[in-house]
Order: C-alpha cells, then sequence, then structure tokens
C-alpha cells in the first residue's frame, strides 16, 4: 500500500488534504511541528477527526533561528512562511525513509495568501525543501502541474481538486461532506501572525541575540513596555496573567506594589537603574486603586524577596505612558 505523510497544520485545509489522500485507499500518517510560536494541540484534534495517527516535530531551535533571519523575509507581522514551509518540508522529506512513506502532501492552496502561497511561492518552498518531487498539494493540485505521483499512477489525479483563491465556501463544504465539524479559524494558531506578539517580539530581539524560552512565553501575557535604558517592565493585566507571569519568571527581576493601596503586579527586567526604578514605580502606582492620589508610596526589591525599598512617585500619566508601551496603538 502506498504511505503519504501529511503536514498537518491544525487547520482545516490541511486536514483535508490529508482526508483527501486517505479516501484513494492510501495509508496516511500526519506530521505536525512544535515551535516557541505554535503548538500541537489543534492538530492532535483535527487528525482524531479523520482517524489518521499523528506524530509531533519539535524543532524550535532551528525554527526560532528562522524567524530571526529569514531568506525570504516576512509576511505582515513576523511571519517566515514561505522559509517556515520549507523548513517543514525538509524535516518531513527526511522522514519518507524512516517511516517507508512514498511522497508528503500538504493543505496549500493556490493564491489563498496572496504572499506565501501564490504560484512563485510555492515553488520556492518545493524547491527549497529539497524534497521538490516528493510533494503533492491535493486541494488545488489541478491549478498545477502534475506531480511524480500522478504520473507514476500511485494517486488518481482526477480524484485531486483545483481550489484557489481566498473563499473558504469549498473547503467547508468538503468538511460537512465529511463530518468534519470542529475547525479553527484560518488566522488562529501561530504567534508570529499576531500584530501585538509579533512586535513585542521584534523588540525583544533587537535588545536580545539569545533568548530563552520562558522570554517568548512572557511575551503573551501582560503589557510590556521599553524603558529608556532599554530595559523590560511587564505588568499583568488580571491575577490570572500575574500568575501566569510568576510561572515564567526564573531571573533576576524587581517587583513594585504602592504601599497603601492594591494594584496590579509589576516587574522591571534587567540592571534596575534609578531612571528605570522611577519610571517602574510610576507605572505601578498607575496601575494601583490609588492612581488618581497625586503621590503614593511605592515598595520595591528583588521579585522574591522582601520589599524593603520605598519610593514616592506621581502616577504617571496614560500620555507619558504611550511613549514606552510596546503595543499596537
Amino acid at each position: 500500500m502506498a504511505k503519504a505523510l501529511a503536514m498537518i497544520s491544525g487547520g482545516l485545509d490541511s486536514i483535508l488534504a490529508a482526508k483527501l489522500i486517505k479516501e484513494q485507499g492510501i495509508d496516511v500518517l500526519g506530521v505536525c511541528f512544535r515551535s516557541y510560536f505554535f503548538s500541537e494541540e489543534s492538530a492532535i484534534k483535527m487528525a482524531k477527526q479523520i482517524d489518521i495517527p499523528l506524530l509531533v516535530v519539535d524543532f524550535s531551535p532551528e525554527h526560532l533561528e528562522l524567524v530571526k533571519n529569514p531568506k525570504h523575509g516576512r509576511g505582515k507581522n513576523m511571519n517566515p512562511c514561505i522559509d517556515c514551509h520549507a523548513m517543514m518540508m525538509n524535516y518531513a522529506g527526511k522522514l519518507l525513509e524512516e517511516h517507508n512513506a512514498d511522497f508528503i502532501i500538504t493543505g496549500e492552496v493556490l493564491n489563498q495568501r496572496p504572499m506565501s502561497q501564490n504560484r512563485q511561492a510555492l515553488n520556492i518552498v518545493k524547491k527549497e525543501s529539497g524534497f521538490a518531487d516528493k510533494i503533492l498539494r491535493p486541494l488545488c493540485a489541478k491549478n498545477m502541474d502534475p506531480t511524480e505521483m500522478e504520473l507514476s499512477g500511485l494517486v488518481d489525479r482526477e480524484r485531486l481538486l483545483n481550489i484557489t483563491g481566498r473563499s473558504r465556501k469549498p473547503q467547508m463544504e468538503l468538511a460537512a461532506k465529511w463530518g468534519i465539524t470542529e475547525y479553527p479559524s484560518p488566522a488562529g494558531g501561530c504567534k508570529l501572525t499576531e500584530p501585538n506578539y509579533a512586535l513585542r517580539l521584534k523588540d525583544l530581539l533587537t535588545f536580545k541575540e539569545a533568548v530563552e524560552e520562558d522570554e517568548l512565553s512572557l511575551l503573551r501575557y501582560g503589557r510590556h513596555f521599553r524603558t529608556e535604558d532599554n530595559n523590560k517592565i511587564i505588568v499583568a493585566r488580571t491575577q490570572e496573567e500575574g500568575e501566569a507571569i510568576k510561572s515564567l519568571i526564573h531571573k533576576k527581576y524587581y517587583s513594585f506594589h504602592t504601599t497603601d493601596f492594591s494594584g496590579a503586579l509589576v516587574l522591571l527586567e534587567g540592571n534596575g537603574t534609578e531612571n528605570d526604578i522611577h519610571l517602574a514605580a510610576r507605572i505601578a502606582a498607575r496601575y494601583s486603586k490609588g492612581r488618581e492620589k497625586a503621590e503614593l508610596k511605592v515598595k520595591y526589591g528583588i521579585y522574591g524577596q522582601k520589599l524593603e525599598n520605598i519610593i514616592v512617585v506621581e502616577p504617571i500619566t496614560d500620555k507619558e505612558l504611550e511613549k514606552y508601551m510596546i503595543s499596537i496603538k
């Protein structure tokens, strides 16, 4: 029996492509990727809906290096989709022999995404994967030149599709036909496509060459500010966020709390310069219940230790705050 490795992103298109090939009596093994910016959670759920096994490949360190310096640039945010897809296909190609598989399938659709799924981009991905003659895109195959798998009769080209463009109607109709009822929105899944996360990541990589996984996870929570001395201040928006942030703190941070009013968790990363401490204290005052007061006492010190230092500050104004905030205005 012929066998295919199906690249499962966790979205609808990739699972439809896998199902389309499975319907031809071909054995299908799903392959999904885990990185610092996306997980296998959705892929696991999708693979179960069409009853195929799923292999999870963690390529986090290599993917981070690609994100820092992608050969073919980025999309609207920090997403290097062309380079990312080529890297995934290269990984999948190297798994063919190990899993006794004949070819790779993906859920890409011609012209669905103007930058990363136009004809030129799809050809670049195939070429740079290193396994160009082993890649089949079942959903749009009839819009492309026949592959080796189709020409040899391994795959019946007549049973493949000619979907093109950004409309989701053909995919949704196919999903309904096959009873695939739960699937995420097309935009979900990758943190690199989220504007605020991407902006925070760009800021982080500007000031740090070597970053750790916890630092990347921290970008998901709270409000982030960059000080004039190039250190980071993080403010939790909710108690739940505060707990998530605390679980990711594994190095030296300064903590700030108003002495007479409750307030948000405020942390300063870095060397704790005089200017940074003053700014963080003013931010802590702003995000406390005493924000309307002219001046507030703020205690501070190393996070996890007793806060023994006291500073009296004026709460920072929202207009001043905009100068430091790392987010889409």
